[in-house]
């Protein structure tokens, strides 16, 4: 586990041009063993909750190029980029199983939507954002700051667009400190409990259509940030039994909805094909651009995204059980169940958190729909 000495630092947009140490090339042989291990993977033609390290078996070199990668995310800038990566010569079934299998030496996957897929494809589906159960993945929007929901998510760019879709980055550790510089008497609601995010649908049906989780998480050691505007108002639009917001709340809101993406605190990139830029769901907040896609189908913006939770991540405040489940550091955690967990699925996580030696507890909610309703009659 990372320590509070070499944790995630503040950072501002300068800071990452000046400094690339987060942007990482790989080198022809690192390269080359990603090319071999897809090639034994074919053959060996498993499905991918199937699959162990050893049905893609990475050179060394390899193996340790996506470790430098995840222990990039979480150190100083909270994020890394992978630049090398042989997308143009895979098809999209060769990129996803290559992928997968990097996965497999990464962490350990998460489902990702009510669909409950381990790998999303992120390109316009024709698909609506700020809508009841919308979802930015599948769109051709431009996104709110936020963060995904898992330790770390890696997106690996098959196609670019036409123009747009610019990746945008910015660290909740510099958030948390210019919000205390600017209004300190906010510190205190960004890390209240009252807030309620909408799953988007994406929720197991256990649960409840919505979730209570602190913006700011409260631990000194291990600051961590979970916002997205989108899905704070989506509980508000959708739920009348939500609280409302406060006028303090809609403070909050407001005032982050000024700083992060203003030219000092908001770093943009191209991801271009063959880049995999993996990010701190807990030091990192993330946009994008809107984008405008080619006509034809082959040519269209197309990456693909894991959501991983990895055996080096840090401590979760408490508070953050309620979304996250496994607060425990380099535990198996995160991501939404969504309706479609299989025997697969579960054979899987157990098996590959094993191999990473995590820890890893089988998943339960936390608050369940008649919970919800208690802690409701509570406000």
């Amino acid at each position: 586990m990372i320590s509070p000495d070499t944790k995630p630092q503040a950072w501002k947009a300068e800071d990452v041009r000046r400094d690339t140490s987060w942007i990482l090339r790989l080198t022809p042989e690192e390269t080359n063993g990603f090319r071999t291990a897809l090639a034994h993977a074919r053959n060996v033609n498993k499905p991918l909750l199937k699959m162990e390290q050893a049905d893609f078996p990475l050179p060394h070199p390899s193996r340790l190029a996506l470790e430098r990668a995840i222990g990039t995310t979480q150190g100083r800038w909270g994020m890394c980029l992978v630049k090398g990566f042989p997308t143009e010569e895979w098809t999209e079934a060769e990129m996803r199983l290559a992928y997968w299998g990097m996965g497999l030496y990464m962490g350990v996957g998460r489902t990702q939507n009510r669909a409950s897929e381990v790998i999303n494809d992120v390109r316009d589906a024709g698909g609506s954002y700020k809508v009841k159960g919308g979802r930015g993945y599948n769109t051709n929007a431009g996104l709110d700051f936020h963060q995904d929901s898992c330790d770390v998510v890696a997106l690996l760019c098959r196609r670019t667009a036409k123009t747009g879709g610019k990746s945008k980055v910015m660290s909740s550790v510099a958030l948390r400190d210019r919000v205390k510089e600017l209004r300190p008497d906010l510190m205190p609601v960004l890390e209240g409990s009252n807030w309620f995010h909408s799953f988007q649908g994406a929720q197991d049906p256990t649960q409840p259509s919505y979730y209570r989780c602190p913006i700011f998480g409260n631990d000194p050691d291990f600051f961590c940030a979970r916002t997205n505007r989108k899905n704070i108002v989506a509980a508000q639009r959708d739920f009348p039994e939500v609280p409302r917001l406060t006028r303090q709340q809609e403070e909050v809101l407001d005032l982050l909805d000024t700083i992060m993406p203003s030219d000092d605190y908001c770093y943009s990139m191209e991801l271009e094909r063959g880049d995999m830029q993996l990010l701190n769901s807990f030091v990192t907040l993330h946009s994008r651009t809107p984008f405008e896609d080619y006509e034809d189908p082959g040519e269209k913006r197309h990456l693909m995204r894991l959501w991983l939770s990895i055996p080096i991540s840090q401590p979760l405040p408490l508070q953050w059980a309620e979304y996250w489940g496994d607060v425990r550091c380099g535990s198996v955690r995160g991501g939404v169940r969504g309706s479609s967990i299989t025997a697969e699925f579960l054979d899987y996580e157990k098996r590959q958190s094993k191999t990473m030696n995590m820890p890893f507890a089988p998943w339960k909610p936390l608050i369940g729909q008649k919970d919800m309703k208690n802690v409701l009659a509570s406000y």
